[in-house]
């Protein structure tokens, strides 16, 4: 790969900062369910809840990539199919400090995307076809470094644990309306006082804790794109690849619902939108002396 120049201050504050935003969701999430269980159970409430939403972070998922991959039909890659695309993994699984290589998985799909499963001792790669027809090799580059990258940050376990922590959130909410609907005949005589506010907590808990965890989602997005340019040192590769991603979703949606715009809300979305993302990572480019066109060869 070419070496490319990037503003390493700049990468090393917006990293930072995009930790910094993850961690603080998480203890965010964490500290308003035990909130849950002291509004229902009181102060032992509080504690089981925190203790339960920790226990994760100590459990590692066993099940095999592969049993995910199977659900998109996804065709395990051996070296001879792909000799290129086996070199350009190790060699960023390497330079991510994987332990191990991730396995490639194809599948035969037009969609130009690509995801990644497992964890930083067992993981695995799945790129479609749409992927590897439309995308130059310098974006390929850039997209396997951003999911090589969710691997070694364990963005997995980080995703699993926010959404047990979002569903007991649920659960705790629907314990808390049966409550609140057995003792109605005791609040409708004024034999019982009620909490108001405690009550709105419990019931908008769930949209609260889907929102904290699509903002959290976000915030690995950013942060692998992050990582990606330290293993590429080219933010403009990846940034290259987004636009095209972005530009083939919005002509499937138009082709389903001619005339009809493409949702923009960002509080609604597991990715932030691409044109905050391509800034983000265009201002990380300084004084690059490389010549417009100029790709990774892969």
């Amino acid at each position: 790969m070419d070496s490319f120049r990037i503003n390493r201050a700049d990468w090393k504050r917006r990293n930072l900062h995009n930790r910094l935003q993850a961690g603080l969701l998480l203890i965010s999430m964490s500290g308003f369910l035990g909130l849950l269980g002291y509004i229902l159970f009181g102060s032992q409430g509080l504690w089981v809840m925190l203790l339960m939403s920790v226990i994760p972070l100590f459990w590692n998922p066993s099940k095999s990539p592969r049993l995910v991959l199977r659900l998109y039909r996804a065709r395990l890659l051996h070296f001879d199919q792909a000799p290129a695309l086996f070199a350009l993994v190790r060699e960023l699984s390497q330079r991510a400090g994987l332990p191990v290589v991730p396995e490639i998985f194809f599948i035969s799909n037009n969609m130009i995307n690509a995801f990644s499963v497992g964890n930083r001792k067992a993981s695995a790669v799945a790129v479609t076809n749409g992927l590897l027809q439309s995308l130059r090799p310098r974006e390929i580059v850039g997209v396997l470094a951003h999911e090589i990258s969710h691997i070694a940050n364990n963005d997995l376990r980080v995703m699993v644990l926010a959404d047990l922590i979002t569903r007991m959130a649920s659960f705790l909410s629907l314990i808390g309306q049966f409550l609140l609907f057995l003792n109605l005949p005791l609040i409708l005589m004024a034999e019982a006082h009620v909490d108001w506010w405690a009550v709105l907590l419990l019931v908008f808990a769930p949209q609260i804790m889907l929102l904290a965890q699509l903002g959290l989602s976000r915030t690995r997005e950013y942060d692998a794109d992050m990582q990606a340019v330290q293993l590429t040192d080219d933010p403009e590769g990846l940034a290259s690849a987004l636009y095209k991603v972005e530009d083939h979703q919005v002509s499937i949606f138009r082709r389903l619902w001619p005339g009809a715009r493409l949702p923009q809300n960002s509080w609604l979305r597991t990715h932030p939108p691409t044109e905050k993302r391509v800034q983000r990572l265009l201002a990380l480019h300084s004084s690059s002396k490389r010549k417009p066109g100029q790709v990774y060869s892969a």
